[in-house]
């Protein structure tokens, strides 16, 4: 008997945790946290719906916090399987866990101070590096891999960020043979950096992404001229430019358009950009040691010219340096984690800019509801930084061309026409991504579903 269950991003984006059991094997693909708030990160903590030590192996599509960020915790509650990713993933897993272990660490001290209640952090640093002991050797995109008996998984391409992949799973009990597919994180075509997706091959169950399941990005070269305009105003009046940045893929993307935008002439000589987050400095250190996963386009503009070093660059790993930026009145782009505002050093840039008519604050990735990015893009007059109410008066900016994730039409050229008997619709927003991308499916005669959190599903 197959059987397959969804543990997070179960009608919603974040904390994607997928479990196949084949027979007497049970594998999982991902295990992210649950991102949006108190009140979604609350779901961290509750206990896990399987018994980790009867996993017998966990596959991790790619590096962002909410497809790997309780893998930790599934460690320290018993898991005793191998953890299967590329190379490029297991490298970008390691500076994420570290750095949320970190956080939850100084969040747990600050709640301590304060006397407030939930001290205790969800995994501690020792927990995240245990954890790296339990990953196999990398697993090369197109080479299948026996991960439990009857289970074989091949990495395919995903073009999401350094490392991604989609999953096949090849699966046998007894006379019942099945593949199935997991997107994983699905990227948009045409990128600068990495190589496109590979399309879904065949399968006769897919468990696909929903994150943009109703809507169509603006084209790429219309967001990057957005991105200069918003560059060339703001500075022209004399603010600085805060980007809310994603430390993995956004972040490098950004710099690599920046870089044009400075040989172009559209982006100001003498502008001071800062790439001001510990995490995504590693991660641009991280991309440069894997230019297997580029496209062949761009490793051939680093041969020549290295966008990641353009003049006027500063790396601001040190606090001290990362303070030193707020006392610059103007000229300045600032990019800085987190990409939906609800941690890291952005929030002391908006802190300082929000309330500047003159700076401009660009949102150029997915801001999930109830995160402090998705409150000023809707209209909030004011918000709460630092325990200081701070006016919204800084120019906004929302391009969502840089996206990362597929737009509907991404989604439906990677799915193509080969029949499934079923998609599984996940990581996605319930009324408005997944709905839309059942419907669309639907009146293609598709046959889908939206899985409900843990409600297992057989495959047959």
């Amino acid at each position: 008997m197959i059987v397959y269950s969804c543990h997070g991003a179960a009608k919603e984006v974040t904390g994607s945790c997928h479990l196949v059991r084949c027979g007497a094997r049970s594998v999982l693909v991902d295990c992210g946290l649950f991102q949006g708030g108190r009140e979604r990160e609350r779901a961290n903590a509750e206990p896990f719906e399987f018994d980790p030590a009867g996993i017998d192996a966990l596959l991790l599509t790619h590096a962002h916090l909410d497809h790997c960020g309780r893998i930790p915790r599934l460690v320290r509650e018993g898991f005793r399987g191998r953890i299967h990713a590329t190379a490029a993933t297991r490298d970008l897993a390691r500076v994420v866990l570290l750095d949320a272990a970190g956080l939850q660490e100084e969040e747990a001290r600050r709640a301590a101070r304060s006397g407030r209640d939930g001290a205790a952090p969800l995994y501690t640093l020792d927990d995240a590096l245990h954890s790296f002991d339990f990953f196999a050797e990398p697993v090369g995109y197109g080479v299948p891999v026996a991960v439990a008996e009857g289970i074989r998984a091949t990495f395919r391409d995903a073009g999401h960020i350094l490392g991604s992949a989609s999953i096949l799973l090849e699966l046998e009990d007894g006379g019942t043979s099945l593949r199935v597919v997991f997107s994983g994180d699905l990227g948009s075509p045409g990128r600068p950096i990495l190589r496109d997706p590979q399309p879904a091959p065949q399968a006769e169950y897919v468990a696909m992404e929903t994150t943009y399941g109703n809507r169509t990005h603006r084209s790429l070269p219309d967001s990057v001229d957005e991105l200069y305009r918003a560059v060339e105003q703001t500075l022209g009046r004399g603010g600085n430019v805060v980007i809310p940045t994603f430390a993995m893929e956004r972040a490098q993307e950004v710099l690599y358009y920046l870089h044009r935008g400075l040989r172009e002439g559209r982006v100001p000589a003498g502008a001071q950009v800062f790439l001001d987050s510990p995490m995504a400095i590693s991660a641009t250190e991280i991309f440069r040691r894997h230019p297997e996963c580029f496209d062949e386009a761009f490793r051939a503009t680093l041969a020549r010219d290295d966008p990641f070093g353009m003049p006027n660059l500063r790396f601001t790993r040190e606090t001290a340096d990362s303070m030193a930026i707020n006392r610059i009145e103007g000229g300045a782009i600032i990019l800085a984690g987190s990409g939906m505002c609800d941690g890291g050093r952005v929030r002391h840039h908006l802190r300082h800019n929000l309330w500047r008519e003159k700076s401009s604050i660009v949102f150029v990735g997915y801001a999930a509801s109830g995160t402090l990015a998705r409150r000023i893009i809707d209209g909030a007059k004011t918000v709460r930084l630092f325990d200081d109410d701070v006016r919204v008066r800084a120019q906004l900016w929302t391009i969502n061309g840089f996206s990362a994730h597929a737009d509907q039409a991404g989604l439906l050229d990677w799915l193509g026409d080969a029949p499934r008997r079923e998609v599984l619709l996940v990581h996605g927003d319930y009324e408005v991504g997944m709905r839309a991308m059942a419907e669309c499916l639907r009146q293609r005669g598709v046959p889908c579903r939206m899985p409900g959190k843990g409600e297992p599903i057989l495959l047959k």
